[in-house]
């Protein structure tokens, strides 16, 4: 991070319990990532690798509003003609990515959507609380949603995810819905889900480090083939699937807010 960057991803370690609490800080953007908060992301994630007195690691957003409502659209990311390379910012945003082995729980609070699916697709468990909503707007505004699909699969039932992906802005899940399909492991009232996951992360880091750090990578390598097969996809689909930028830009403009079943 240069000199001077505004500080987007806010650490603070409580050294009794072993935990660390991650907050995306950009509440004024519903804590969408833009490239300097995806770049503090990728550096804290690694700096953690390296801190022994963090034991366990809790993710959430700033503002209440939201956890993340995904990139951020004023982001430009300049790509190659070339639908073989293809830069995705978010690819290297979670924990897994930076090959942190540490136990990361996620606190949810009002919406999760879109690029949110890249953190909490790498994180262990989910906490929410009943103002927490799921959704992806890929399809509403004609683009291809295949990383956050195929990190979702791995969380949902298979119909569950395609009705989120394919529904696009017109559905919400739920709270209460998301902890009944097993997204959410633990359901709070408003307000709660910080504190409830701080909790469940300070007993994690009490267990030796080693033991859960083997227990993490053991789950994970239990997905690694079915995901590096989705992501070997990816690219290609987004390139042949997305509209031109500027009918994206088109079709977000025309979008009536408010207007969303949730279930």
């Amino acid at each position: 991070m240069g000199p001077g960057a505004a500080v987007s991803v806010r650490v603070e370690t409580d050294k009794d319990t072993a935990v660390a609490v991650v907050t995306l800080d950009r509440p004024g953007r519903l804590n969408a990532i833009d490239l300097a908060m995806a770049g503090q992301l990728r550096e804290v994630w690694r700096g953690l690798r390296f801190d022994d007195s963090v034991r366990a690691v809790v993710l959430t957003g700033a503002g209440g509003r939201a956890f993340s409502t995904g990139i951020d659209r004023d982001a430009v990311v300049p790509q190659p003609n070339s639908p073989y390379m293809q830069d995705d910012p978010l690819l290297t945003i979670g924990p897994k990515a930076n090959d942190l082995w540490k136990p990361v729980v996620a606190a949810v609070q009002g919406m999760a959507c879109g690029g949110a699916f890249y953190l909490l697709g790498e994180s262990d468990f989910l906490v929410a609380d009943a103002t927490a909503t799921f959704f992806d707007p890929h399809t509403t505004y004609g683009m291809v949603s295949a990383y956050e699909s195929v990190l979702m699969a791995q969380r949902m039932p298979f119909g569950e995810v395609a009705r989120m992906m394919l529904m696009g802005t017109a559905e919400r899940i739920s709270a209460q819905r998301a902890y009944d399909l097993g997204l959410v492991s633990e359901l709070t009232e408003a307000g709660g889900a910080l504190e409830a996951a701080t909790a469940a992360a300070a007993v994690i880091a009490g267990y030796p480090a080693e033991a859960t750090q083997g227990t993490v990578r053991a789950l994970w390598a239990a997905k690694e083939a079915a995901r590096a097969q989705g992501f070997a996809q990816a690219p290609h689909l987004v390139t042949l699937g997305n509209l031109p930028a500027d009918r994206q830009a088109e079709l977000f403009a025309n979008r009536q807010s408010g207007r969303f079943r949730s279930r």
